[in-house]
């Protein structure tokens, strides 16, 4: 694994080592190990994984402390556009976010660390996204941003996505209190 961008920080895009031929590919989507060569010392407790199909978003998420959670994402299958905004009052960075695209051909992952909001849109449908995540889920700390917020103006490059009840909902940035 090779970090490929660190564009916020402590925000990690990452390249694992993928072995290719004719029968198809390898790779190591969880090496422990190389995590820690490039300086991921966490310990991961869940994982989950969703299903959705083109123009579904997910987000904007987080954790509050005690339960925050890092995140380490990638596409199995099809594609999304996927965005991390940093949340940490005292970071160089807050306010800003990061976006890029994660799919099964390029098979890039995304370390989000706590202190982050993170959401995706789907490119493609019957998409398979998988997160390994260093706490427990707990609904009584979760928290979201408002995903069209016009203060962030993050370019999901969709005008109607699917979105769930709460992510229609969730506050601007601009009404927040940041836990972290």
């Amino acid at each position: 694994m090779k970090i490929v961008s660190e564009k916020l920080p402590g925000l990690l895009l990452i390249q694992p080592h993928v072995f290719e031929d004719t029968r198809g590919y390898f790779y190591e989507s969880f090496n422990e190990k190389q995590l820690q060569e490039i300086g991921i010392n966490e310990t991961f407790v869940q994982d989950n994984q969703s299903l959705s199909n083109k123009g579904v978003l997910r987000g904007l998420h987080f954790q509050n402390p005690p339960m925050a959670q890092g995140k380490l994402v990638r596409v199995v299958k099809g594609a999304v556009y996927d965005v991390a905004l940093d949340l940490r009052t005292d970071s160089p960075s807050y306010g800003q976010h990061f976006g890029v695209e994660l799919n099964e051909t390029n098979k890039l992952l995304l370390w989000v660390p706590a202190g982050f909001a993170h959401g995706f849109c789907t490119l493609e449908d019957q998409t398979i996204f998988s997160y390994k995540c260093t706490n427990y889920y707990d609904p009584s700390q979760e928290g979201g941003i408002l995903w069209n917020d016009p203060d962030l103006a993050i370019d999901w490059n969709i005008d109607r996505p699917i979105l769930s009840e709460k992510d229609q909902i969730n506050p601007t940035f601009a009404a927040f209190n940041s836990p972290f």
